[in-house]
């Protein structure tokens, strides 16, 4: 069975993804997942920020397999066509039997804000005195527009506040479109950073948030600069932070950030989220990482093979 993205659109919804990732952090966490590190092998296609990268991603989880094939093209922005690309294959964990095959373009975008969601979850209602009413995004693409749908699953208040969303991007026009669509104010990267929950999903390939600019109890949630040898913040966001990554090994393998700063994770959102009081969240800056993992692909993929064969059951044939 191949599932399109338009199929996968169809039956995918954070309202089921946000737990279903939840549950896979902790499972994650607790040592039943069997996730091999991911391998990389660069395109060659272009010099420089535009050479693409190819990910396999192979995951044992349950009674399920899988494996997300993902690639990274920055340059295809240019050419009018999306940066990432990706299929995800599920098998059959007791036979080996392939059960389907899918798009994972929108897979990985969604799991990711949800990722970011379920931490955010987590972590809000630790870190601080009172909810939070103040996001300040840097970035204004695809992620930017899927954290806000996702954040809207588990932030309630979020937007509520006159000014409570400020979107920065270094393409101004495209941070002006995103404030208006959610009703945000754009601005300067000060002034993004200042707000007590940041957001940082941007491409960048240095560092772009300066610590000095963050609130001294911010909440950082940091998304974007994929890959071990790119950076989106700078050492003062990274050490004068309480890191937490989705995954310790997969961060600090895989994360710029945390590689070239010397930053140490000091927790998992698995463990906070399995037990809320077995990790002491400061009120110092709180900073999670996600690099993405191959078990959030496959959580979302199962959810998305479960939906879909039903949907087709429940369809009257003519």
């Amino acid at each position: 069975m191949f599932i399109s993205e338009s199929e996968v659109r169809a039956v995918l919804s954070y309202e089921a993804l946000i737990p279903a990732i939840r549950a896979a952090l902790v499972d994650y966490s607790a040592g039943r997942v069997e996730q091999p590190a991911r391998m990389i092998l660069r395109a060659g296609n272009a010099e420089g920020w535009r050479n693409g990268w190819f990910a396999v991603m192979p995951v044992i989880h349950g009674d399920v397999m899988g494996v997300k094939t993902v690639t990274f093209y920055p340059g295809n922005a240019e050419l009018g066509l999306r940066t990432h690309m990706a299929v995800v294959e599920v098998l059959r964990r007791a036979t080996g039997e392939p059960l389907a095959v899918m798009d994972g373009r929108l897979i990985t975008e969604m799991r990711t804000a949800a990722v970011s969601a379920v931490a955010f979850g987590a972590l809000a209602p630790l870190h601080f005195a009172e909810p939070p009413a103040r996001l300040g995004i840097l970035g204004s693409g695809v992620q930017a527009r899927a954290h806000l749908q996702a954040f809207k699953r588990v932030w309630p208040k979020l937007g509520e506040v006159r000014g409570g969303i400020r979107i920065w991007s270094p393409t101004a026009a495209n941070a002006e479109k995103l404030a208006d669509e959610v009703g945000g104010r754009a601005g300067t990267i000060e002034d993004a950073a200042a707000c007590q929950v940041v957001l940082t999903v941007t491409s960048a390939q240095k560092p772009l948030l300066e610590g000095r600019w963050l609130r001294e109890d911010a909440l950082v949630l940091a998304v974007g600069a994929t890959g071990a040898t790119v950076r989106e913040l700078d050492d003062e966001t990274m050490l004068s932070s309480f890191v937490v990554a989705e995954s310790r090994s997969c961060v600090e393998r895989e994360s710029g950030d945390v590689r070239f700063s010397g930053a140490a994770v000091q927790a998992e959102i698995g463990e906070i989220l399995a037990d809320p009081g077995a990790v002491a969240i400061p009120r110092r800056r709180v900073l999670f990482k996600s690099v993405g993992m191959a078990i959030e692909d496959l959580t979302a993929a199962r959810l998305v093979w479960e939906m879909v064969p039903r949907k087709e059951r429940d369809t009257p044939k003519v």
